[in-house]
């Protein structure tokens, strides 16, 4: 009776292994794909890689984003407005 139950929780724990070392490795490859994405991007466009540089141009882009909004609406003031905003931040960012 103990070999049955030693069967199980040996297979038990061989299969979270199996989980455990499968996500690690995604998850490894993933840091590694987000860092290249960011040295590339931050490469191209001469900026820094820092939390700081990231969240102005994600504003400066979310800025543009509403402009187009504006712009599919129909407000061409509103979107005029919303580019000059996002082309301010990123070139403060972007040199």
């Amino acid at each position: 009776m103990d070999d049955i139950f030693s069967f199980i929780g040996n297979a038990f724990g061989e299969f979270i292994r199996f989980i455990v070392d499968g996500l690690s490795g995604f998850l490894s490859g993933l840091d590694e794909v987000a860092g290249s994405f960011m040295q590339g991007l931050s490469d191209s466009l001469g900026i820094p890689i820092t939390l700081i540089s990231v969240l102005v141009l994600a504003l400066g882009l979310w800025l543009l984003w509403k402009g187009l909004a504006a712009l599919l609406r129909g407000a061409f003031i509103v979107m005029l407005i919303w580019w000059l905003l996002g082309v301010t931040v990123l070139s403060w960012l972007i040199y």
